[in-house]
């Protein structure tokens, strides 16, 4: 399994009059599988909320989506050890219980058993204390295998005691954060699903993007095993793990100060960096697909530069492969041109320019949720407005119909449901999927 990595800026043609120049880099990257290469092992553990309010309907559609999900793991042969997917179940109310220990895949009849016999809704919702228990059931068999964990939820976690202005006892939702950020450090992915309407849609997110996985919305019961389903076919499609791109630029040559690097695909996620000490930039991407690219979108700004063809960055990735048991491998190491011209006459890539209204998209709704906290309805639905057109643009038309909903909604002086909120959000930052 190799590593395609591919760039090019919006323009790469540089005005070399212009003292400063800013362009966006897109660099895609995906994993490149050979003649034999084959489905590397899952090592997969879901995280089940089993509060009193998944009693009845939600419980038993959810347990049907795990057992469709079980019949597509791969067994162990039972001759030779440790080959085949592994699973854990963990279930979380009042308390945390793991239901499936981590084992590879022997008797899926016996798991399914065990599973409807000891996933029953009762109690709160602590989050944090199952999300902890996942991770310490999928570090049992991280080797040599993609390592990924499903969260799902339908409500809030406990936020402990709060007097006037101080915390007593822990915050649910910091744990989390906590636990998903950890997780990544040890080449764990942490996807969530949100099921319902009550859930805490900025805490789902947060872990999502945190734990390098994606986000899931079921509204309704029926919808949870495709959701299911669609992230599964998404982790069975992970050829290489724990990758970080690994950005260098020239002197002249500079990050933007706000917000400089964003990934647009599959999903949008403002992305984190840390800058090493020769200067490079090293941003985490963990899984890579080989059905889907993950593109990054980097905004930089160029010097005066003189006139002809320059190197202004170098772009490699670090990644590890299961299949073969290395790690720390690294691609080979891609210059990024930029053309000077005295005569200036841009050039626009279209496929560059696709991925900037991507982001924007996912912008402007963040910007009109930021106006709606603060009580600016009218300039909630004008930014909701702008980010539908950007949809458009793109070719999103389900976007589109979603952001212009919930703008026609505030317009009108209505609220907007929780289930407009969620998908809302949802839309800005991926295709909403039924």
């Amino acid at each position: 399994m190799k590593v395609q990595i591919l760039s090019a800026l919006n323009d790469p043609n540089i005005d070399a009059a212009q003292s400063s120049s800013q362009r966006q880099l897109a660099i895609s990257i995906s994993a490149i599988p050979g003649e034999f290469d084959q489905n590397l092992p899952l090592n997969l553990c879901l995280i089940l909320d089993t509060s009193g309010s998944m009693y009845g309907e939600p419980m038993n559609i959810v347990i049907q989506a795990v057992e469709q999900l079980l019949d597509q793991l791969k067994p162990g042969d039972g001759v030779t050890p440790n080959v085949g997917d592994r699973i854990s179940i963990v279930a979380f109310a009042g308390t945390a219980e793991v239901i499936i220990p981590n084992q590879i895949v022997q008797d899926i009849e016996s798991i399914k058993a065990q599973l409807k016999d000891k996933l029953k809704a009762a109690g709160g919702t602590v989050i944090a204390e199952g999300l902890s228990l996942g991770i310490t059931e999928l570090m049992k068999g991280t080797k040599g295998a993609v390592s990924q964990a499903f969260l799902l939820t339908d409500g809030h976690g406990d936020e402990g005691l709060r007097i006037w202005k101080w915390q007593i006892g822990p915050s649910d939702d910091k744990r989390c954060l906590e636990l998903a950020k950890k997780a990544t450090k040890v080449n764990l992915t942490i996807n969530t699903l949100g099921f319902g309407h009550d859930w805490n849609h900025d805490l789902l997110e947060d872990i999502a993007d945190a734990g390098g996985g994606s986000l899931a919305y079921i509204e309704h019961p029926e919808q949870a095993v495709n959701q299911f389903g669609r992230l599964f076919r998404r982790i069975q499609s992970v050829g290489l793990t724990n990758a970080h791109l690994l950005l260098s630029l020239v002197p002249g040559v500079r990050l933007a100060d706000l917000k400089p690097i964003a990934q647009v695909a599959p999903d949008t996620i403002e992305l984190p960096f840390d800058v090493e000490s020769s200067g490079s930039f090293v941003i985490r991407l963990g899984d890579l697909m080989r059905e889907e690219e993950r593109v990054v979108l980097a905004n930089i700004y160029l010097g005066q530069l003189p006139e002809g063809k320059h190197v202004i960055g170098h772009i490699q990735v670090r990644y590890d492969d299961p299949a073969e048991d290395k790690q720390g491998l690294l691609s080979p190491l891609i210059p990024i041109y930029a053309h000077v011209t005295k005569t200036y006459h841009p050039t626009i890539n279209p496929q560059v320019q696709q991925a900037i209204l991507v982001l924007a998209k996912y912008r402007q709704t963040q910007l009109a949720e930021a106006k709606l906290q603060q009580g600016d309805r009218a300039g909630a639905a004008t930014m909701l407005q702008t980010a539908a057109k950007t949809a458009l643009q793109i070719g999103d038309t389900s976007a589109a119909t979603v952001l212009q909903t919930s703008a026609t909604r505030l317009q009108a002086g209505q609220e907007l449901t929780s289930a407009e909120r969620k998908k809302t959000r949802i839309v800005s930052k991926t295709v909403l999927r039924e």
